[in-house]
Formats: structure tokens, sequence, C-alpha cells
């Protein structure tokens, strides 16, 4: 995993797929303790990227809905 993309320049997208990569890598478990770390630190930054944009969007949908003057707050999308 060299030449690695900062995690900060990454989409929500990006970081989930290299996220799932990272967790395969380690589950398969044939991988050398000191790149089980190194991948474990690097998943955790993925990971917390990932919430951290999910809850920006999840703000995002709340200030839109705020301003259509309906509750804010999450509500069930339609469907699902």
């Amino acid at each position: 995993m060299t030449d690695q993309k900062p995690v900060a320049d990454m989409t929500f997208e990006e970081a989930m797929g290299e996220l799932e990569r990272v967790v395969a890598a380690l589950e398969q478990g044939n991988v050398p303790l000191e790149q089980s770390i190194a991948l474990y630190e690097r998943g955790a930054t993925l990971r917390k990227h990932c919430e951290d944009r999910l809850r920006a969007a999840e703000e995002k949908v709340e200030a839109i809905r705020l301003a259509e003057g309906k509750p804010a707050g999450l509500a069930p999308a339609d469907g699902l």
C-alpha cells in the first residue's frame, strides 16, 4: 500500500472502498505483524473519515429539511 492517497482528500466512496480492502487483508490473517498494525491504523483513519462524511451529509439534510419548514431531525427515507 505505497503511494496512498491522503485520507482527507478521499471521497466517501473512495475511503469506503479502501476500508473494505483493508478489512479483507486483515481478515485473511497472512499479513506480517508490522504491516497488520499499519493496516489497522489506516483502517481506523478511514473509518473516522467515513463517519465524518456521513455526519456532514446528515447535517446538510437536516438543514434542507429545516429550510423547507419541516421539522429538523432524521426521518426514514421513503421505501426503506
